[in-house]
């Protein structure tokens, strides 16, 4: 028997042998007092697969932690909110080392067991001297997941954690993950800070392949904004403490440990969309039939990158017009007279030419907390979903007064 459950209050250290914990360094500000410095540890060893971010500009910590991540093991992650540690010289790299081995110190690991991801602020150096005196409060525990998942929060107003026991046969394993992101959010990960933790026993290719694939149907098919920041940062630890069998791409549990992967990767990934900086609304955008899958997903997520359809859907516009006149830029292969368009269950165009329709019905589609639109190409057999959200004054006011 198999069986995919989402663990009330879930959480980064749901797996077994994960602990978390999460302090205040005044990152932000001095006397601030919000956690923004935290850690994820394993008593084990474990094995770890990462994905980073595309941006040339790229943060010490990324620098470091993916060349840690490359090696294949890590015990632990050290993350901070405040300051994303990035375009800031030798000096940055000089800390993201200093900071990773105060880490190592507090859970007794080796300095490079030890990941590190910062958010916040770019062109400002991390304050030390807070670090160093805060790192040694940090006490890890079992349900310190809630803790460390405050501490790497920025302009993100709800927390993002989730996850799921897995039940295949006499094998028994649990996925568990927290996640920060709001705003810069673009497909190929985000201002995005993503960590997840199993205990089912998995071979490093295999946790590479199946985190890639995960993120390939969720984290990059969320878009808030159009930008990606320098310091995106996807990890996955697996410490084998479920003691399950050996999971490889071969093996018999291969695909419910995707599927399991895949759906607490989405949970976060629509998490993430739903609180866009100033968003009202979460905004779905399924294509349906494209010629291939790359173009599918080319056309979701341009679909829902439009800023003139999000700003429709914040005025409950139903202007289906803002979805075809992204569809037609998005590259992929199409011809008009074969396209459907529905907003809800509510069909605006059939074969490319415009259908009667309630417009008060469509109003009140736009008016819904999540506000799904189905594009029909009929050109294929392959299918695509993408995230957003509405574009709202609020957005233009955070992002105006950042720094200030």
């Amino acid at each position: 028997m198999e069986k995919i459950d989402f663990v009330t209050n879930g959480t980064v250290t749901s797996p077994q042998g994960f602990t978390a914990g999460a302090t205040s360094a005044d990152i932000r500000k001095k006397g601030d007092n919000r956690l923004d410095l935290g850690i994820i540890a394993s008593k084990e060893i474990c094995n770890v697969a990462g994905l980073f971010t595309d941006n040339k500009i790229k943060s010490p910590s990324v620098v470091l932690c993916s060349k840690r991540v490359f090696d294949g093991k890590a015990k632990a992650i050290v993350a901070s909110s405040g300051c994303a540690n990035a375009s800031t010289g030798e000096q940055g790299f000089s800390d993201a080392i200093e900071m990773s081995a105060l880490a190592a110190k507090v859970i007794g690991a080796k300095p490079d067991e030890v990941l590190i991801a910062n958010t916040g602020v770019i062109g400002v150096n991390l304050p030390m001297p807070s670090i160093r005196a805060a790192m040694k409060k940090i006490v890890t525990k079992a349900d310190g997941g809630h803790e460390f998942e405050q501490a790497i929060m920025t302009t993100d107003t709800m927390p993002k954690e989730v996850a799921v026991t897995v039940q295949s046969g006499p094998n028994n394993f649990t996925i568990g993950g927290v996640a920060k992101g709001s705003g810069m959010i673009h497909p190929n990960l985000a201002t995005m800070l993503v960590f997840l933790t199993t205990d089912a026993n998995v071979t490093p290719a295999y946790l590479k392949k199946s985190l890639t694939d995960a993120a390939a149907i969720s984290f990059n098919m969320v878009s808030v904004d159009g930008d990606t920041s320098p310091s995106d940062t996807v990890l996955l630890l697996a410490n084998g403490a479920a003691k399950t069998e050996l999971i490889t791409g071969k093996s018999g549990m291969a695909d419910i440990f995707q599927r399991a992967l895949n759906q607490v990767c989405i949970y976060l990934a629509k998490a993430i969309a739903r609180d866009g900086e100033g968003a009202t609304k979460l905004i779905e955008i399924n294509v349906k039939k494209a010629a291939n899958l790359k173009e599918a997903r080319q056309a979701a997520r341009t679909i829902v990158s439009s800023n003139l359809l999000k700003a429709a859907v914040y005025g409950n516009d139903p202007n289906w017009g803002r979805v075809t006149a992204a569809l037609g830029r998005s590259g992929a292969q199409l011809e008009e007279e074969k396209l459907d368009v529905f907003m809800g269950t509510i069909q605006v165009l059939k074969d490319g030419a415009p259908v009667p329709f309630d417009k008060f019905k469509a109003v009140n589609v736009f008016k819904q907390k999540e506000v799904p639109i189905t594009v029909v190409l009929n050109m294929g057999t392959a299918n695509a979903t993408a995230w957003g959200c509405d574009l709202t004054e609020q957005y233009v006011k955070i992002n105006a007064e950042y720094t200030t």
